[in-house]
């Protein structure tokens, strides 16, 4: 990782969606990142250490998670021309299904939550993608 680490964003919530996925990109390497008020009245993401030399301290804007996001902030997303990386690949996963399926899963309420651990436990890795066997895996992922 490069040392002064600075992203720049126009946009608030794509700043804070962008430090939460480094935080958790970066989980394993105990880095944290946080957005402050950019150069340009803009919004600037960067790691702790920079923060730090910058004098700098991080804004209080990042949620625990995303659970709680909001339709608004979806639409945003959609009609982001640059949308973060990971946004792209879960949009697209759900963009190219079939509509009588997402339908036949919000009517079933079928538990998406059960599939994706199921299917992470099945590859024998933990939660910081280290091996670990597919029985530690399957006590990590199915309690």
């Amino acid at each position: 990782m490069e040392d002064n680490f600075l992203d720049l964003f126009d946009n608030k919530e794509k700043a804070i969606d962008h430090a939460l996925w480094l935080n958790f990109k970066y989980r394993i390497a105990n880095v944290t990142f946080g957005v402050i008020h950019g150069p340009d009245n803009n919004w600037a993401v960067l790691e702790q250490t920079t923060s730090d030399e910058m004098e700098m301290p991080f804004l209080d804007v990042l949620p625990k998670d995303l659970s709680e996001l909001s339709y608004d902030h979806i639409r945003h997303i959609r009609m982001d021309k640059e949308p973060l990386p990971y946004w792209e690949s879960i949009i697209g996963m759900i963009s190219v299904m079939d509509g009588e399926i997402l339908r036949y899963i919000l009517h079933s309420k079928i538990p998406l939550e059960k599939l994706i651990r199921h299917e992470l436990a099945s590859r024998g890795f933990d939660k910081n993608h280290r091996w670990c066997g597919f029985d530690k895996a399957f006590e990590i992922w199915l309690k």
